[in-house]
């Protein structure tokens, strides 16, 4: 009875007991079979077909795996010897021994080189990081755009030696391949440049299209010249000891010979036509022959073609290979397309997961409300969002020539799909919108009045909308000026009488942030007397500004803060900064300032590297603090235990301490820095374009930002600084600025009083109190 109550609760057990049991015997067994005698059969089924594999084997391969484990070596530093301070090169790439693929090197002449030389420049330029003209004639006169060497001597020998002699001593570290061709060949530049990338760099190589040497054996042969010709870095280094034997025994009235014979002469190297798989292909383009025409294998499928005669026929041979390397981009975008359709039938997704057009990123997707992007509304004449806030201005400019592209593509596209059973004519455009999205470029939608005209002659008015998308290209890297952060800024503070009394509170951020931390900075204050101020018997209103002055001095030995005194009764920006641009010379940075800013060495790196000479202006846009009271400022915490914090109040920016908010003043642009030399050709300019009485009636309405907008050709750089915060204060707005200057004085003073949920709070209390 009890046995059977037993089994009868250990009847659902039995299974796990069984399950354990087995899989303990198992391991057990599976133990002594590893420990046992013997080799293991696993091991001799991996091993080298040579023969087993045995443990020690094994045990060499894993310290071997272990000896390129990466190992942290400590810094350390001999104390007994002088530290030496390490100069860290300009680029990274320069300190990692970093080279460029390719240089083009152009042979041209004085007949030449203001015809086939621009051609060539115009057509292959851009393709090139570094492009180089080699002239014989003395005193060349350079075309715009282009970079010529002149050598002083046409003798074709001697070019060439000099040619490869400057090669190496200014570019023989900083490129792998050197292409050398005269001016009369054309180049496929992509191609040539994917020859230069599947090439390895390691090796002597001298690649073209092979000729041989008259009387001379078939392994003698020399790359002619009309077709280009590949020199390896390599080679170019140890050619360079034997050019002036070659240049005195050896007698050529080619170039291209002469170089064959240098090389095979010193160094028995010849030249080759193909070489790791690859195959220099070249064409010889017969006279009279018509490019548009040419259909052979040799032709669309060559890296260069000579000789070319004149210009025009350079362009022409340009635009048709461009058209070859267009479509063959076309056929291979189509077949990657349909690669894509095939590869998304098998995701888990299906075809609703592809997006459009094939290829490119799916449509950012907005996290959150802030993050929605807006579109931008147009017609044929006019854009409903300005930059200036205006709800409607004229469509003018780019973007004018931007829908008007827009539209012609979508009509292209449309006859393109339906011809020849329809055919589409534009009547107008009804309604526009485009919106940029960061991840695939400007999207447009476009509802278009069209005319549809059939085979028959049947015509019928249809409206349709068209969604088109132009994607965004490669990023490339725009070239800028090199600047540094050695630069000494000279700070320019306008002071009005009026504003004397806040000026101690400047000299003393002054010192904190710029002559404690010893920035390379100096400071001219600009005192502006009123007629009636200063005079004989009226006191000074800038006595405690000259006072505060001496006393920064005298604690910071070494400093000296300069002062000049300006009598004017309505002064303007432009005419306070032409008095200090004379006391100046041309090569200063000035960095023009007022009273409320508050200057620190992040500031004043921003200002040295943004100002840029010759090239761009900076004006920063300063964050304004709201006015205290109508936000009030954010009481300290509480204790520990005393509750939550009280919320901020609406529209305050928690980045900003205690203070209750604010906002980038975009309307003021008082700050700015500027190189004087860039300040005098614009003042320069204005005064030729301004002359007598409108001249001074424009200075009266001017700022220094619209005089570098309207008459300089420099780069205007407009940003936030989120270093530059200045208290709440009040501009004062002259009746005598201009209209546009005025309204945007005003509307900086109305913008910075608060933001909109405490303009509308303070208007809510005040109306209790009325009510009340």
């Amino acid at each position: 009875m009890r046995l059977s109550s037993v089994l009868a609760l250990l009847r659902p057990a039995l299974p796990l007991i069984l399950g354990l049991s087995l899989g303990c015997s198992l391991s057990l067994l599976r133990v002594s079979w590893i420990q046992g005698e013997g080799d293991d059969p696993c091991v001799e089924a991996v091993g080298e077909a040579g023969g087993p594999q045995s443990l020690d084997s094994r045990t060499q391969l894993d310290q071997s795996d272990e000896d390129f484990k990466p190992r942290i070596v400590p810094y350390y530093r001999d104390p007994n010897k002088a530290y030496k301070k390490v100069l860290r090169t300009r680029y990274i790439q320069t300190e990692l021994g970093s080279r460029e693929r390719l240089l083009v090197a152009v042979l041209t002449s004085r007949a030449t080189l203001s015809t086939l030389a621009v051609a060539v420049n115009r057509t292959v330029a851009h393709h090139f990081p570094r492009l180089l003209y080699f002239t014989g004639q003395r005193g060349a006169r350079t075309p715009a755009g282009m970079q010529v060497v002149s050598h002083g001597d046409e003798r074709p020998a001697w070019l060439m030696s000099e040619t490869l002699r400057h090669l190496h001593t200014h570019f023989g570290a900083d490129y792998d391949w050197f292409f050398i061709m005269q001016d009369d060949t054309y180049v496929q530049a992509p191609r040539l440049a994917a020859l230069a990338g599947h090439l390895s760099i390691n090796q002597d190589l001298y690649l073209g299209r092979a000729e041989e040497f008259i009387g001379a054996g078939e392994q003698a042969r020399y790359c002619h010249g009309g077709f280009g010709y590949l020199l390896s870095r390599s080679l170019l280094l140890r050619l360079r000891p034997h050019l002036d034997g070659c240049r005195g025994d050896i007698l050529s009235a080619r170039p291209d010979e002469w170089l064959g014979r240098c090389l095979i002469d010193s160094l028995g190297i010849g030249c080759v036509s193909q070489h790791q798989g690859q195959q220099y292909r070249s064409f010889e383009l017969a006279k009279n022959r018509d490019p548009e025409t040419e259909r052979s294998s040799a032709f669309l499928s060559a890296f260069a073609v000579h000789p070319v005669s004149e210009g025009t026929l350079m362009y022409r041979l340009h635009k048709r290979f461009s058209a070859l390397e267009l479509e063959r981009a076309y056929s291979e975008i189509e077949q990657l397309q349909a690669q894509i359709r095939n590869l998304t039938a098998l995701t888990p997704e299906g075809e609703a997961g592809l997006s459009w057009p094939l290829g490119l990123p799916a449509p950012f997707t907005p996290h959150s409300r802030f993050e929605v992007l807006g579109w931008d509304y147009f017609t044929e004449q006019h854009t409903f969002s300005c930059a200036d806030g205006a709800p409607k201005c004229p469509l003018q400019g780019a973007s004018r020539a931007d829908v008007g592209d827009a539209v012609e593509t979508a009509l292209e596209q449309l006859n393109r799909r339906y011809q020849p059973r329809l055919r589409f004519q534009k009547q107008r455009l009804l309604n526009g919108y485009r919106r940029f999205d960061p991840a695939r470029g400007m999207e447009y939608t476009l509802d278009l009045l069209l005319e549809a005209v059939t085979q028959r002659g049947h015509r019928r008015a249809l409206a349709r909308r068209v969604s088109l998308l132009r994607p965004l290209s490669r990023v490339e890297i725009l070239p800028m000026p090199y600047v540094t952060e050695a630069t000494r800024v000279q700070l320019v503070l306008p002071l009005p009488a009026a504003e004397a009394a806040v000026a101690p509170a400047f000299l003393e951020a002054f010192a904190a942030g710029v002559l404690e931390p010893r920035e390379h900075a100096l400071l001219t204050l600009l005192l502006v007397y009123g007629p009636r101020e200063g005079g004989r018997g009226a006191p000074d209103p800038f006595l405690g500004v000259k006072a505060a002055a001496a006393e920064l001095e005298r604690r910071y030995p070494g400093t000296r803060l300069a002062w000049l005194a300006v009598r004017a009764e309505a002064p303007s920006q432009v005419r306070l900064m032409d008095v200090v641009s004379k006391k100046h010379p041309v090569d200063t940075l000035f960095f023009l300032t007022t009273v409320w800013t508050r200057p620190g060495p992040e500031v004043l790196n921003r200002c040295r590297m943004n100002a840029i000479s010759g090239w761009q202006a900076f004006f920063p846009v300063h964050f304004q603090e709201f006015n205290p009271a109508l936000a009030p400022q954010r009481p300290p915490p509480g204790p520990p235990g005393a509750g939550p914090d009280p919320p901020s109040p609406p529209g305050a920016d928690p980045a900003r301490g205690a203070a209750g908010g604010g906002r980038f003043d975009r309307q003021a642009s008082a700050e700015g820095c500027f190189y004087n030399a860039d300040y005098l050709a614009a003042r320069a300019r204005l005064a030729a374009e301004l002359a007598g009485q409108e001249e001074e009636e424009a200075l009266e309405g001017l700022e220094v930002m619209d005089v570098f907008l309207r008459f300089s050709g420099l780069h205007l750089f407009r940003a936030v600084e989120p270093g530059l915060v200045q208290k709440f204060s009040l501009r004062d707005c002259s009746p005598r600025l201009s209209e546009e200057l005025y309204h945007r004085c005003r509307l900086s003073n109305l913008e910075g009083l608060g933001g909109r949920a405490q303009l509308a709070m303070a208007l809510f209390e005040q109306e209790q109190a009325n009510s009340t």
